[in-house]
């Protein structure tokens, strides 16, 4: 099974990151630290944090939880892949903003929802039927993919 992450205050673009990355990722902005703990243990999710003695505190109460180093997204996912030999998968994105799984959806379905100009070039669209929104691989889809290439860690290059 794919591990599920809880992620504090601090790191909200890794969040979504991972979420684009395929994994259920649910991101707490102003949860209180024992809170956070318990949600993580209550939920089998695995803790990421920049405190390192919220990391502590939870490994002690029985969380799974790993100490974020770094303030850069990419260096992140490079430690989440050593440490947890994670691999991303964008085929399998969730919703950046709300961790709700997409769905592909009929072009026509979203024709009054995305600009006009994407609406002529682009033909496959992916919609969160939680929030709403909608996605599509536009110009951005290529340093998305080539950003989570280089997160992977492989095995020989350690």
């Amino acid at each position: 099974m794919a591990p599920r992450f809880l992620l504090d205050g601090m790191l909200g673009s890794l969040a979504r990151w991972l979420r684009i990355g395929g994994y259920d990722t649910e991101y707490r902005k102003d949860m209180k630290d024992n809170v956070l703990v318990d949600e993580a243990l209550r939920w089998s999710r695995i803790l990421l944090t920049r405190d390192e003695v919220l990391a502590i505190r939870a490994k002690k109460r029985g969380v799974k939880s790993i100490y974020i180093k770094s303030e850069r997204d990419e260096e992140a996912l490079v430690q989440l892949s050593a440490e947890l030999g994670l691999t991303f998968d964008p085929t399998q994105s969730r919703c950046p903003k709300c961790n709700h799984a997409v769905e592909k959806v009929a072009k026509t379905d979203v024709e009054v929802r995305v600009p006009e100009g994407t609406f002529r070039v682009i033909d496959d669209y992916w919609a969160c039927p939680k929030c709403g929104s909608v996605y599509w691989r536009g110009s951005h889809w290529p340093r998305i993919m080539e950003t989570l290439k280089r997160a992977e860690v492989h095995p020989a290059s350690i």
